[in-house]
């Protein structure tokens, strides 16, 4: 199965890091699992990135003092009133280090991104 060696490219990113970084990453990919276990995953811009028949769904990133959460302008524009707490861009959020990392949230919004692909996967 070509998502297995994929996977172990998504295995050494997450290696690359340590304590709370490293065990946030694993928790946001295990709950990516979780929610879409038809997910292909890979790395895509040097980062962990989450596929649905084709289409890019989710993305994360570590770094020193947060982690990165990319669900492309559409995931980020519907949740921005649970967001606006976070510091974003355009199609990024930044769950600081020091806060609790919200997975009820990022779970919503990564459901959300499988329904918005399914339906356009339809069309």
């Amino acid at each position: 199965m070509k998502e297995t060696s994929l996977a172990l490219k998504v295995d050494a990113y997450i290696e690359d890091f340590s304590g709370e970084v490293k065990s946030r990453l694993i928790k946001l990919r295990d709950l990516i699992k979780e929610k879409v276990p038809e997910v292909e995953e890979g790395i895509s811009y040097g980062m962990p990135s989450y596929r649905l028949n084709g289409k890019a769904l989710v993305y994360f990133a570590g770094y020193k003092n947060h982690i990165g959460f990319y669900a492309t302008p559409t995931g980020h524009q519907k949740f921005s009133t649970k967001l606006k707490k976070y510091k974003q861009g355009k199609g990024s959020v930044q769950f600081p280090l020091d806060q609790e990392l919200p997975l009820d949230l990022i779970g919503e919004i990564v459901i959300f991104r499988k329904n918005e692909n399914l339906h356009k996967t339809k069309n």
